[in-house]
């Protein structure tokens, strides 16, 4: 059996960062899994990230195929598409409405999100992380679809994350069986990752399509509205592809403290902070970076598939070999991206000086937190603004603390994309100025 299967059984899917450090520390950089027709190669080394993505950016620019039979669906979405002319088209298309330039036309509505979330906030603190999943859902659906949204349990949040929770499950190698064994994509339909499959299916076609015919009716600006009004030249197929562009997007104590002492000096209490501010808030950048860094969303980053045979220092990569980004390293003994050890920085804590020291450079999360090359985020200008205002709003207007029985316990969920489990802790406005201020903000808005 184990000259068919290799080693692939040696992948344990459920925070499967943690066992490929444990392989790095007696492998090295580099840990290749083969069997059943299958390579994977799980990359722990931040230099040789940037060797195999950006400087071999043309050798690993395609997506990773899935055989469940759903995801086979999105090779319509440009971020499910390998490295082909649907590709470079809805990616021109996302990059005329995202670039640093184009997002400054969010500005005002990112503002207002923020706003109304320190509204809800100041009358239920309890429901916080209700209250965050509706801000996340409201920015990414009036941003790119412009679409208003009042309640986290709105048809279109609920539906996009249930697809989200498969996806992410799908999205990393050997998650099913059927990515080992493809004939199992023509099993009866009553095997459970069938079933599964068919639902997420009726889940893919409904965020695509109902939130793009909102948009191309009557809704307020948005993403698509820009491409539809002002479509970047002739293209073949625009409203199709403008469609799954803009589906591909809708489809992610004492430092506290210092970090409103920064936010009164620069922003002053009469008002909130804008995104404007963000270049005069160096200790709220660096909180936001050690936020990033402390916990990556996707410790695996987003894995790549080779285009083509290719030879790295004295190691040959198969063509067709998933190449996975391991950026959540967590051993002190080991060269690490995201949790990289030094003489003066420990780190697991939470300090957000190290992004602020130069005589002890840290690695800029950005450059592995949005993918690598030609794969990056196209809206990871759209996303960091938001997590910035966001943030310096509830910094300057409230006080996060631990609840009252102590430190919270915080746990991560163990997908592609790890998400905080729910927790405990305090968040109140800091004085009756932050309230009322808080109220004509969020009444101002047109959101």
């Amino acid at each position: 059996m184990k000259p068919i299967v290799g080693n692939l059984l040696d992948i344990n899917m459920n925070k499967a960062w943690l066992k490929f450090t444990h392989y790095k520390q007696k492998y090295g950089d580099l840990v290749y899994y083969k069997g059943l027709g299958k390579s994977i190669l799980v990359v722990n080394d931040l230099q040789t990230m940037t060797d195999l993505f950006d400087k071999r950016a043309s050798k690993r620019a395609n997506c990773v195929f899935i055989e469940m039979d759903f995801l086979n669906r999105l090779a319509q979405e440009f971020s499910f598409c390998d490295y082909n002319e649907e590709w470079r088209v809805q990616r021109k298309l996302a990059h005329t409405a995202l670039s640093q330039t184009a997002v400054r036309a969010y500005y005002t509505m990112q503002e207002d999100i923020a706003a109304l979330l320190a509204r809800d906030l100041v009358h239920a603190p309890e429901n916080f992380i209700r209250l965050l999943r509706l801000t996340t859902g409201k920015i990414i659906l009036a941003l790119i679809y412009g679409i208003p949204m009042n309640t986290p349990e709105d048809k279109y949040i609920t539906h996009i994350e249930e697809l989200a929770l498969i996806g992410v499950k799908a999205a990393l190698p050997g998650a099913y069986l059927v990515d080992f064994l493809p004939i199992l994509k023509y099993a009866p339909s009553w095997i459970p990752f069938m079933r599964e499959a068919k639902y997420a299916a009726e889940l893919l076609e409904f965020s695509k399509s109902r939130p793009y015919e909102h948009s191309a009716g009557t809704a307020p600006p948005s993403f698509v509205q820009h491409l539809l009004t002002d479509p970047p030249g002739e293209i073949e197929d625009f409203e199709r592809r403008v469609k799954w562009a803009a589906g591909s997007m809708y489809g992610a104590g004492a430092e506290t403290r210092q970090a409103q002492a920064e936010i009164d000096s620069i922003v002053g209490t009469d008002r909130l902070p804008t995104i404007e501010d963000k270049s005069s808030l160096p200790y709220v950048g660096a909180l936001i970076k050690e936020t990033m860094r402390w916990h990556p969303v996707v410790p695996l980053g987003v894995p790549h598939r080779s285009s083509e045979d290719d030879e790295y220092k004295v190691y040959f990569i198969p063509k067709s070999t998933v190449v996975i980004p391991n950026v959540c390293i967590s051993d002190a003994l080991s060269r690490a991206v995201a949790l990289e050890p030094n003489e003066k920085y420990d780190p697991h804590s939470f300090l957000p000086e190290r992004f602020l020291d130069p005589s002890e450079p840290t690695i800029d999360p950005a450059l592995w937190a949005f993918g690598f090359s030609r794969r990056i985020c196209p809206g990871r200008f759209l996303a960091e603004n938001s997590i910035f205002i966001i943030i310096a709003t509830l910094l300057a207007t409230f006080d996060i603390s631990p609840p009252e029985s102590g430190e919270p316990d915080i746990k991560f969920s163990s997908h592609l994309i790890s998400y905080p489990e729910p927790f405990d802790c305090r968040i109140t406005p800091r004085s009756v100025v932050e309230v009322d201020m808080i109220k004509t903000r969020a009444s101002n808005g047109t959101i």
